[in-house]
């Protein structure tokens, strides 16, 4: 058995990194958990968190379920 403190109302998700978002949108567009379901970048029923690593030229619409701080800018 693991010990220590594991709290149980933390909240996980997946994580998609903007370098994977503009290989997916090449030419941009609207981004649902829906849409990156259909493609293959993450699993049904689970939380989408979009991460800041890389680098992104098109404009996209994310509506997920998290955005991270250095996604946003």
């Amino acid at each position: 058995k693991l010990k220590g403190f594991k709290n149980p109302f933390r909240t996980e998700y997946q994580v998609v990194n903007l370098d994977k978002l503009s290989t997916l949108y090449p030419e941009g567009g609207e981004v649902t958990v829906a849409d990156l379901v259909a493609k293959g970048a993450v699993r049904n029923n689970h939380l989408v968190k979009v991460l800041g690593q890389g680098e992104i030229s098109v404009a996209l619409q994310v509506s997920v379920d998290a955005v991270s701080g250095s996604a946003k800018e």
